[in-house]
């Protein structure tokens, strides 16, 4: 498929399309350039999988798709946007606030916060009213399996909880667009499936438009397209078929 549709929300199959991608890095008198000239496009309820070695620019180019790192050069059409790093910083947070999830492999919680005060405040920061912001943010731990653990902090939770957590909050604002890096590498294989099986429902069943990184081949099964890229360049970009009832790994 080698006709170009721009970028449009929900009109359109690509809630993110990226050309010329190039990112560089000072490194002693020099540089290194870790994006050289990625395209780069991902469609609503897909899960894209971002695959590559460690240093292979994979974690760069979701920062620059996602308004955290501006490229030297490229353009990235996210939803209404066209040209995001055109924008403002102060507009590029707010399209990260309003449109985007995010899901790192360090959770990211807050410690004095119970589970449902961790998902609250993310709710009521863009807006939503006390109450509202309560009930959203307990649908979104029962949706994660976590009704049990709404009120325990992070110190009381399991390193898979505190993934899930962090899937709650990205989840809870029903992102169109959700950035996952590295999302299962502090997990063991039964979190970890937990996890991507989370991923792919919210392609799936919301609809949005899931990037995960990783470098854990075991995760294709969910995938619906694996791009891998080696070196700051795309090496392959295959669709599939997922598996959203594979298993990560065999447990006795």
């Amino acid at each position: 498929m080698s006709h170009h549709t721009t970028a449009h929300g929900k009109h359109g199959d690509y809630a993110i399309e990226a050309k010329g991608l190039r990112k560089r890095f000072k490194s002693g008198k020099g540089f290194v350039e870790v994006l050289k000239g990625v395209d780069f496009d991902a469609r609503h309820g897909d899960l894209t999988m971002v695959m590559g070695p460690s240093g292979s620019g994979k974690s760069t180019l979701i920062a620059a798709l996602s308004g955290l790192l501006r490229p030297e050069e490229g353009r990235v059409d996210a939803l209404d946007v066209d040209d995001l790093w055109k924008l403002s910083s102060g507009k590029i947070d707010k399209f990260r606030l309003d449109h985007c999830g995010f899901i790192f492999q360090g959770f990211n919680l807050f410690p004095a916060l119970t589970a449902l005060q961790q998902v609250e405040t993310v709710l009521k920061f863009q807006g939503l009213s006390p109450d509202a912001a309560k009930k959203r943010a307990t649908l979104a731990l029962e949706e994660v399996g976590l009704k049990p653990r709404l009120h325990q902090r992070p110190s009381a939770l399991s390193g898979g909880e505190k993934q899930r957590v962090a899937i709650a909050r990205a989840l809870a604002k029903d992102p169109q667009i959700l950035f996952a890096d590295e999302p299962t590498s502090a997990l063991d294989g039964e979190n970890g499936q937990i996890v991507i099986r989370l991923l792919r429902r919210a392609a799936s069943e919301h609809g949005a438009a899931v990037i995960c990184v990783t470098h854990d081949p075991r995760l294709e099964e969910w995938a619906d397209r694996v791009i891998k890229i080696e070196d700051g360049i795309i090496i392959s970009d295959e669709r599939r078929t997922p598996n959203p009832n594979a298993t990560l790994a065999s447990h006795h």
